[in-house]
């Protein structure tokens, strides 16, 4: 269970590597604990003027780790809540790279950076509706906003399958690469936005998000309320249930 979230600092550049490929990077309870205190750290320590989560060339996340999901579903505030908040919050620049899967909050994470490369193979889904719960993430204002109502309910209700290069026509990536170029990509952009002056790139950062950030934090609470009702229903017990059967 070691070494599941990896990390690094180079150049002012945090750089938060997923590294649980035997399960495509599903997210479990200490791994979401374990980025919310490296978001934590970030947010008070000068010397980091961005961050970069990372998968490898193949793989982003899975997202819930469903086993690790069911066993604390009744835990008074689910993990991956805790680091929603945690990057609602975060004051400095995020940058994703993304391949392969990026399922749930593998997606809806994403709306809280402020740039994503990613590669025509990934393949993004919201498959919410289809476990019987509600979306997370702020993604049920935050995507409508993208991308307008119609087409936020074809993906966060319907569940429908996208790549990364409608990841990109939707503007939810900047860029979309070959895999082979993800990561370099990714880190440069990463370290040209740290060479910026920090103070100037989170000023602005926090002006276009002020507008909005009283909502986003408002809907992640509401959004908590319904998917903890929710995922103690019977409806969605049985279909995650029906996984491991």
């Amino acid at each position: 269970m070691d070494n599941l979230i990896l990390s690094h600092v180079q150049n002012n550049v945090l750089t938060i590597t997923l590294n649980r490929f035997d399960k495509k990077n599903a997210l479990s309870t200490v791994m979401y604990q374990t980025l919310c205190n490296e978001l934590k750290q970030a947010k008070v320590d000068s010397d980091i003027h961005c961050v970069l989560i990372q998968g490898n060339e193949q793989c982003f996340c899975a997202g819930n780790d469903l086993a690790d999901f069911l066993e604390h579903a009744n835990d008074e505030e689910l993990a991956a809540f805790a680091f929603v908040k945690e990057l609602a919050s975060f004051t400095k620049p995020i940058v994703a790279a993304v391949a392969g899967p990026a399922v749930g909050i593998g997606t809806t994470m994403l709306l809280h950076c402020d740039m994503v490369v990613t590669t025509a193979n990934a393949k993004y889904k919201l498959p919410f509706s289809q476990l019987g719960l509600c979306p997370e993430a702020a993604s049920s204002i935050l995507l409508p906003l993208r991308i307008g109502h119609n087409k936020a309910f074809e993906l966060l209700v319907l569940g429908k399958l996208f790549s990364g290069q409608q990841a990109f026509d939707y503007g939810i990536a900047n860029s979309c690469v070959e895999p082979e170029q993800l990561l370099t990509t990714a880190q440069d952009l990463a370290k040209n936005i740290a060479s910026l002056p920090a103070d100037a790139t989170q000023t602005s950062r926090a002006l276009m998000k002020k507008a909005t950030q009283a909502q986003v934090l408002s809907a992640i609470e509401n959004e908590g309320i319904e998917f903890s009702r929710l995922v103690k229903t019977e409806t969605c017990k049985n279909i995650l249930e029906s996984f491991f059967n």
